[in-house]
């Protein structure tokens, strides 16, 4: 808040201090272990994501857009501040825009990750599963071709007929 506004309205530095939520005070064996936890989860989505090329430049792209749009917010709610209250509405409905924008852009990119760890799960399970049956990409028979000319085809379909016919 502005200094008028704590003027005006009669608020505290200390009451202000009061109202925050205080967060809840972890030892720090808990601290430790807890980081432990999210350490090991983040290195086994690393470790997922290797294969998938690109995914890099498209996260940082859509973390720049999640932090314009937080700061764009952060500048309406203060302009929405210190502006008569006929406008503020205004303002502040633009603000929630952009606070949207910036929580579609974080989603974005989770979904995204979970969707390429998803594909890439289901392709293990599949090479898996035909590791199993023994149905190897390498196994599978192919067809062979020779190359004929009009008048070669011809005379073997004729070949053909004239053995039906006997």
């Amino acid at each position: 808040m502005t200094k008028q506004l704590e003027e005006i309205f009669g608020f505290d530095q200390l009451e202000q201090a009061e109202l925050t939520v205080q967060p809840e005070k972890l030892t720090s064996e808990e601290t430790r272990t807890a980081i432990i936890e999210i350490d090991v989860t983040l290195d086994k989505i690393d470790a997922a994501l290797p294969a998938i090329r690109n995914l890099d430049s498209s996260d940082t792209e859509l973390d720049e857009i999640a932090e314009l749009a937080k700061e764009s917010f952060e500048n309406l709610s203060d302009l929405g501040m210190n502006v008569d209250s006929r406008y503020s509405a205004e303002l502040f409905a633009v603000a929630s825009t952009m606070l949207g924008h910036a929580l579609t852009a974080k989603t974005t990119k989770l979904n995204k990750k979970l969707k390429m760890i998803d594909l890439q799960l289901k392709k293990l399970k599949l090479d898996q599963d035909a590791a199993k049956n023994g149905n190897d990409l390498d196994t599978i028979p192919t067809a062979e071709g020779q190359l004929l000319t009009r008048n070669d085809l011809l005379e073997r379909l004729i070949g053909s007929r004239e053995q039906k016919d006997k």
